[in-house]
């Protein structure tokens, strides 16, 4: 498919500290891709750049060709059409959830956009993910698992042609993990996930692009492929080493890193 997500030599600092460096990425429409990179990697701060939330200090993002700034963003119709088909879904659900009931945070978006079809979407959408019977409930009141999904369901009603996720996983039991992993997988838009999760990077998608601590980009390619290679591992900061004692021998050797 066509190109979607365009990244050209972008940097950013918060202050004096670099968290991008001259960053080239480009996305087509579609892929399932992951970006891997210790936490301070700049994982989070890549996303905010898709989303229009925060904009490159240096270099240019585009989407569907179109630069994207802080100016092009005050167009209100332009503005309207990018944050309908782009969007991000936060590593804490807590820092989206404001409405009363379930089915008004669900339908607050579309009601934004001027949909017309509110109840049907919020319909579709609560069947799909399971949260059908949650719809009278306060989200205030919800496990984090229940939070993930009416934040979904209220992003993805809206349409989206861009999902991002923002570490979806790292509040989640293994359980509710299991669930994602399918749902996403069955999603037909692009879709752009955070993690520092090696063993799940390979469910999420098949395309990975690493981070180093230097907040750069050090591979960008098949997943398995990154998993086999030990020294570009070593260099995204993804594998430890320590030893292990077998009764009186001991041994070192390398581990990656899981959340479980």
């Amino acid at each position: 498919m066509s190109n979607i997500i365009t990244l050209k030599n972008v940097s950013f600092r918060y202050g004096e500290k670099t968290v991008l460096n001259s960053i080239d990425l480009q996305i087509n429409g579609g892929e399932k891709v992951v970006i891997l990179g210790v936490n301070g990697s700049g994982k989070s701060t890549l996303l905010k750049i898709m989303n229009g939330i925060l904009f490159p200090e240096k270099g240019e993002f585009l989407y569907k060709n179109e630069k994207i700034t802080e100016k092009r963003l005050k167009n209100k119709n332009f503005a309207k059409k990018f944050r309908r088909e782009v969007v991000l879904l936060f590593q804490n659900p807590d820092s989206m959830i404001f409405n009363p009931t379930v089915y008004d945070e669900i339908a607050f978006g579309m009601r934004q956009f001027g949909l017309d079809d509110v109840d049907k979407r919020v319909k579709i959408w609560t069947e799909r993910l399971g949260i059908s019977d949650l719809l009278n409930r306060s989200p205030f009141e919800l496990s984090g698992g229940e939070k993930q999904k009416v934040c979904l369901a209220s992003l993805l009603s809206l349409q989206p042609q861009v999902l991002l996720l923002d570490e979806p996983t790292a509040n989640l039991d293994p359980r509710s993990t299991g669930w994602l992993i399918d749902f996403l997988q069955e999603l037909d838009i692009t879709v752009i996930t955070t993690t520092h999760n090696l063993g799940l990077a390979l469910e999420l998608g098949n395309r990975a692009v690493v981070l180093s601590e230097n907040h750069e980009i050090v591979y960008d390619g098949e997943i398995t492929e990154f998993i086999k290679n030990r020294e570009l591992l070593e260099k995204a900061n993804l594998v430890h080493k320590h030893k292990h004692r077998h009764g009186q021998i001991y041994h070192s050797h390398f581990h990656l890193h899981d959340e479980y």
